[in-house]
């Protein structure tokens, strides 16, 4: 399995410029068809919509900074609530974008991808399939399908509590014809650990063969959740080797390189792009990432750095420029004989944090990490010994003939 990550992780940073990316992300709407209850929208308002005027101004302020915002290639990602919900103004943005990117000679124009992650339900509409024919070669979609019937409508539903299933799944081969080596997001709170095996060989019996799978940030843990999650991980490795799927399936929970000591020097790395990535809202502020934005914080302020109008303001940023391992962590992570892989979110450790700091990392999933951990070492110690196996059995079948 290994393997073919690595191929296809090495495929990705060539196409993209050696991970050379901007990814700015455009808050179209707040609205959303759907109530997940792991969502970490803290309230959506349907009525937050972005202005079309407040997208160009952004475009317009990007492209003229190539100062600033140096990378090669740019991702504009499209998030809500739902996206497609306003695929109209997307289209608009997208035109736009390409228009100017065009007229500045700009090189993004030869360099750009259009992403979105979707709840699906809008994904035949005629408006989105016509935008999707228009931008095929630059486009990636995702559909958020958790698993299983039970595990996906116990999750993600309606306001009025009816799950969102089977009107979802009706649109995944048509995704998949277009999207044949598309990725799903599947995430797990601590009601829905037990299906974690069943829905994972479930999404790919459905022809999802690339499953990001991962548990919510969120501080929910129960006593007991990390042997329960470590159990549903040993019986999901038990199936795919005994089945021989490790080649053609790939499921993020499994992963070589989790569970390794990591040098405080030389993989002093923060965990994602909050300062990196730029998001932008309805009112055109800047922010370091969506996860800063009222709406998806529950005890602190926003963290705004900058807006359409006078820019990003570096003394706001810079903070975030200086997140990595070390200045989040306290000892005891910095030490851990287990911590490549280990996970958290910057934007909820600061709203769980005890002050307006930036630096506290939550220790909410270290108990989770380390039972994720113990089940990868048994699947590659399983998978090296099968693999070995093999190949002891092929050579004496040469040494018969």
């Amino acid at each position: 399995m290994d393997k073919r990550v690595n191929k296809r992780e090495y495929s990705d940073l060539e196409m993209w410029q050696n991970g050379a990316v901007k990814t700015v992300s455009f808050i179209v709407t707040e609205a959303c068809q759907l109530r997940c209850k792991y969502c970490y929208f803290v309230e959506k308002k349907e009525q937050h919509v972005m202005d079309f005027e407040i997208a160009k101004k952004t475009i317009d302020y990007l492209l003229a900074n190539k100062d600033i915002f140096t990378e090669e290639t740019v991702i504009w990602e499209f998030i809500g609530g739902e996206p497609l919900l306003q695929i109209d103004l997307i289209d608009r943005i997208c035109e736009y974008a390409k228009l100017r990117m065009y007229e500045d000679d700009h090189h993004w124009f030869n360099s750009y991808r259009l992403s979105f992650t979707t709840n699906g339900l809008l994904y035949d509409d005629d408006r989105v399939q016509k935008f999707i024919e228009k931008n095929r070669t630059h486009i990636e979609i995702g559909i958020t399908i958790d698993g299983t019937k039970e595990k996906h409508d116990q999750q993600r539903i309606f306001p009025n509590g009816k799950g969102s299933y089977d009107l979802v799944v009706k649109n995944i081969p048509l995704w998949l014809k277009q999207f044949p080596n598309a990725s799903t997001k599947a995430t797990f709170a601590s009601d829905d650990l037990p299906m974690i095996k069943e829905s994972m060989l479930h999404l790919w019996s459905l022809g999802i063969k690339n499953i990001m799978a991962n548990l919510v940030f969120e501080d929910v843990w129960k006593e007991g959740d990390d042997k329960i999650f470590e159990e549903q991980l040993f019986a999901l490795a038990d199936y795919i080797l005994e089945n021989d799927m490790q080649d053609e399936y790939f499921c993020s929970f499994f992963a070589k390189t989790a569970g390794l000591p990591m040098d405080p020097v030389t993989d002093n790395q923060n965990w994602c792009g909050s300062g990196i990535m730029l998001s932008v809202d309805k009112d055109g502020n800047f922010y370091p990432c969506t996860r800063f934005v009222n709406h998806s914080l529950k005890n602190k302020d926003a963290r705004i750095i900058g807006n359409i109008h006078t820019g990003i303001d570096q003394n706001r940023l810079r903070p975030f420029l200086t997140l990595d391992r070390c200045t989040q962590s306290s000892d005891e992570c910095i030490d851990c004989n287990v911590a490549s892989g280990c996970y958290w979110c910057v934007a909820e450790n600061y709203d769980a944090a005890d002050t307006e700091t930036i630096y506290q990392r939550g220790l909410f999933n270290c108990k989770m990490h380390k039972a994720r951990v113990k089940a990868n070492k048994y699947f590659f110690e399983k998978l090296d010994k099968k693999n070995k196996n093999w190949k002891v059995a092929q050579y004496k079948g040469a040494e018969i003939c």
